[in-house]
């Protein structure tokens, strides 16, 4: 199905501006049809822990089907705020929801946050949380060989940098990257943090360092830098192996409903990631 007008128009006059009173503008849209779909998909695994931190947990959402797939979500949340299932962050749990409807399991990872963490630390919390999905997620009816690890704004940053820093395993079949930043431009005053003052990510290292296939994606309605740095990273692969990756500017959306509205009524993006994962896996 296609975007709904009234949708369509209300996220287009949000403009390109990030914020909370955008989030929550852009959840408001979603609210009832996601919340439509958790009483009816529980989750499975709750807060399976992947390493020490109180903060290296993830989810698990599981189909009636053995031996599927596993696609493993990384959330967003600019390096200091996200949550795999909250109330004040329910736009997550609805990936893992949306990939178990969809013969896929669905796992949702936390991560470390600043003031906790510095780059690198969201890459090796994306490859721990996959090292742990090889060792145990068969026992949840999923394939432990066949992961592909998604990410969208500073998930994408973590699954980039697992990439660039060759931290992830064979195991791992594709990676799914939305609005995320991947070194093109120099880092703003809110992510220096995390990142530093000069990105120690590059597009030509993250297209280099891995033969990983990428889906690319960022929206109509997202702010310049991302845009640029989603194109970027797909000249660098393009650059790398001569050949353009999957790679998408999704009409209609702004950066938080490009993540937000997967599962629900516009299923555009949704079929873009499902035909990879199973063209990957």
């Amino acid at each position: 199905m296609i975007q709904p007008p009234a949708e369509r128009d209300a996220i287009a006059a949000m403009g390109t501006v990030l914020g909370p009173d955008v989030l929550a503008r852009v959840q408001s849209l979603y609210r009832a049809e996601q919340d439509g779909f958790a009483a009816t998909q529980p989750v499975a695994v709750a807060d399976a822990a992947y390493g020490p931190h109180e903060r290296q947990r993830l989810d698990l959402y599981t189909p009636a089907a053995p031996a599927a797939p596993v696609l493993l979500w990384v959330h967003g949340g600019g390096f200091v705020r996200g949550e795999k299932a909250s109330d004040a962050h329910p736009y997550n749990a609805h990936v893992g929801r949306w990939a178990a409807r969809n013969w896929l399991v669905g796992a949702v990872m936390n991560y470390r946050l600043l003031p906790d963490a510095r780059w690198p630390s969201g890459g090796e919390d994306v490859a721990a949380a996959v090292d742990w999905l090889t060792a145990n997620v068969a026992a949840s009816g999923g394939d432990p060989a066949r992961i592909v690890v998604a990410g969208t704004s500073a998930g994408a940053v973590h699954v980039a940098t697992a990439l660039q820093c060759r931290l992830l395993p064979s195991t791992v079949r594709g990676a799914v990257l939305l609005s995320g930043l991947y070194g093109a431009m120099a880092p703003e005053d809110r992510d220096v943090p995390y990142l530093g003052e000069t990105s120690p990510l590059d597009p030509a290292r993250i297209a280099a360092a891995t033969g990983v296939p990428m889906l690319l994606a960022c929206a109509e309605h997202d702010p310049a830098r991302f845009q640029t740095e989603t194109l970027a990273l797909a000249g660098a692969v393009q650059a790398a192996s001569g050949r353009l990756p999957r790679l998408s500017v999704v009409a209609g959306h702004n950066h938080f409903s490009l993540a937000c509205h997967l599962g629900g009524n516009d299923t555009r993006l949704a079929n873009d990631i499902l035909d990879f994962v199973e063209t990957m896996t």
